[in-house]
């Protein structure tokens, strides 16, 4: 592999890492923080709310920490150094592909649970949430030529875990005292 070919790899992997993480933190996050409010008790108004209060914040701090983290990468492989011609990390890259893709695959739990489906809302927001997490966990290994089944597994069992611990959280704190 030649090093130009190399660091090709190098900014396709920064890019494909920042938007996996991205996509992935958006659709559980948002489901989590979601499906907390409504176990709560909470009204769509106030799920809608919070829900998009979670995209936005999720997306520019998904964002903003990507460029802070590439940018201490690609200085320190200059500070032990690498020569700047030879370091690929791209902080805006990465910054911009993550903010997306949070922000884009964070609809996806919010539309869900304040759609038109009336008691099957939770149904509606866990099923919207596997599929696009087994989407993106397939992507990503297709993408980097890994297993399919374990990143399926492994992205939706977080997000089992995330939105039962968020639901029942809410369920608990729900309560109204007179």
């Amino acid at each position: 592999m030649t090093k130009t070919s190399e660091q090709t790899l190098e900014l396709k992997l920064n890019w494909l890492r920042a938007a996996v993480l991205g996509a992935n933190d958006g659709v559980v996050s948002v489901a989590g923080v979601v499906m907390g409010v409504a176990g709560a008790g909470a009204d769509n108004l106030a799920i809608l709310v919070a829900g998009v209060a979670a995209l936005v914040a999720g997306a520019i701090s998904m964002g903003g920490g990507e460029y802070v983290s590439v940018s201490a990468q690609r200085d320190t492989e200059i500070g032990h150094g690498r020569p700047r011609s030879e370091v690929t990390a791209a902080p805006w890259s990465a910054a911009i592909a993550s903010l997306i893709a949070f922000f884009l695959s964070g609809l996806i739990p919010l539309i869900a649970i304040t759609g038109p489906w009336g008691e099957f809302r939770i149904l509606a927001t866990v099923l919207s949430v596997f599929v696009a997490l087994a989407i993106t966990g397939f992507w990503a290994a297709k993408v980097g030529q890994a297993s399919k089944r374990a990143s399926v597994m492994r992205n939706v069992t977080v997000s089992i875990l995330t939105m039962s611990i968020a639901y029942g959280i809410g369920a608990l704190l729900g309560v109204t005292v007179l």
